[in-house]
């Protein structure tokens, strides 16, 4: 009977602990979201807005993990676009949340155009390679003296 009450305890709790720790994050980044966008709104630059939410963030999160600076930014971006009725003049400030966006994007384009040109290159290498033993295998072995007339 005994083993039967700690398995339901351990059931129990292995039921609810995830949905309470849910429920803090997305507290947190709620909360976090509204005093990101209030310093901005308040006149405040990005880096002291910034600080500030991250820092309550994680204050809030606790646990084992550290919420990384993305995951912070997610969490405050994904705030401000479900309430976008109390965060409407947050949007703009959005963008400065995830600054390097278009640069990650041109580095994997880039990226991808050389991994082609390497493919194409290394294709045309192979194909002057097989022609030339084509060609080469049209030769015969003797060998051909230069004054034979």
């Amino acid at each position: 009977m005994q083993g039967f009450k700690k398995k339901l305890i351990f059931l129990t709790l292995g039921i609810t602990l995830p949905f309470s720790l849910q429920t803090s994050k997305v507290k947190a980044g709620s909360f976090g979201a509204e005093i990101f966008c209030t310093m901005r709104d308040g006149g405040n630059d990005h880096e002291s807005s910034w600080e500030a939410a991250y820092s309550y963030i994680k204050k809030q999160k606790g646990g084992i993990f550290k919420v990384s600076p993305k995951q912070a930014a997610a969490q405050i971006t994904e705030s401000v676009i479900r309430d976008g009725e109390n965060f409407s003049y947050c949007v703009e400030y959005l963008e400065k949340l995830h600054p390097n966006r278009k640069l990650i994007r041109d580095l994997q384009k880039e990226k991808e155009l050389k991994e082609k040109k390497f493919k194409d290159k290394e294709k045309n290498r192979k194909r002057l390679e097989k022609e030339l033993e084509e060609v080469n295998d049209d030769f015969s072995e003797e060998t051909i003296e230069r004054y034979s007339y």
